[in-house]
């Protein structure tokens, strides 16, 4: 069966001297594994090889869904060029597809994450800065998918966060999944200390758009931790994210 969807790619791997298997982000289809015979052609239907972050409409022909659907078109909108002009930005983005890819399940669509994605890619690209927009889409991930960590109150105990916490200490702990007052941290062996101002960031992501570097720094390290332990792994573009030096 032949279907029409709109995708951005998030991994490209070679398949043979012609020939591509591309994984693709769709807007109603899902994440779906795909070959694009011949698309390593100088004269194929693809226009050359398949790179990450192509994004246009599509047509696919899916048979089974055990085996790889056949691309059969892909009609690619003008290309994001943060890659070249930015690496922090580049590896921003590149972490957001491997998070996407890594955390979302083949033919389960999430429409309103893809067009999160897409425009995460979007405001990259116009030079908007990366950590911020990278921390913003990550938690839009995690509430899309069902696992966005209790924030805006102490997990366990419930206290809102705010003047009503008689501790002015703030932790994250991603055994209770959320935010963890100074009353009851020592409950939680695997708690990190946040700063204030990291603490106010997560509970309402409104205050990121003026947060300083150092405090993005530390939510993104906070946020790294939560999906080392959702995924039993650390995420493999991590470590360039937390190591670039040009936060651009």
């Amino acid at each position: 069966m032949l279907t029409k969807d709109t995708a951005i790619c998030i991994r490209t791997t070679d398949y043979s001297e012609t020939s591509q298997i591309v994984t693709l982000f769709t807007r109603t289809t899902g994440k779906i594994s795909t070959i694009a015979k011949g698309s390593k052609r100088p004269k194929s239907a693809f226009d050359g090889p398949l790179e990450v972050f192509s994004h246009g409409q599509i047509v696919f022909f899916d048979s089974s869904r055990e085996k790889l659907a056949t691309l059969a078109e892909f009609q690619q909108a003008p290309a994001f060029s943060c890659k070249a002009d930015n690496l922090f930005a580049l590896n921003c983005c590149l972490f957001g597809a491997e998070l996407v890819n890594s955390l979302t399940h083949d033919y389960d669509p999430h429409p309103e994450l893809f067009d999160s994605f897409l425009q995460f890619l979007h405001d990259t690209n116009e030079g908007q800065k990366a950590m911020t927009l990278l921390i913003l889409f990550q938690l839009t991930l995690l509430r899309e998918i069902g696992l966005i960590p209790i924030l805006n109150a102490c997990a366990n105990c419930k206290t809102s966060h705010g003047p009503r916490v008689t501790s002015h200490e703030f932790y994250f702990s991603s055994s209770a999944n959320g935010l963890i007052c100074g009353d009851c941290e020592a409950s939680f062996p695997d708690k990190i200390k946040l700063s204030k101002n990291a603490a106010d960031c997560l509970a309402n992501a409104k205050l990121l758009k003026g947060a300083e570097e150092k405090t993005l720094n530390e939510i993104e390290k906070i946020l790294i931790h939560h999906f080392t332990e959702i995924l039993h792994r650390q995420p493999r573009m991590a470590k360039y994210v937390l190591s670039s030096g040009d936060r651009g």
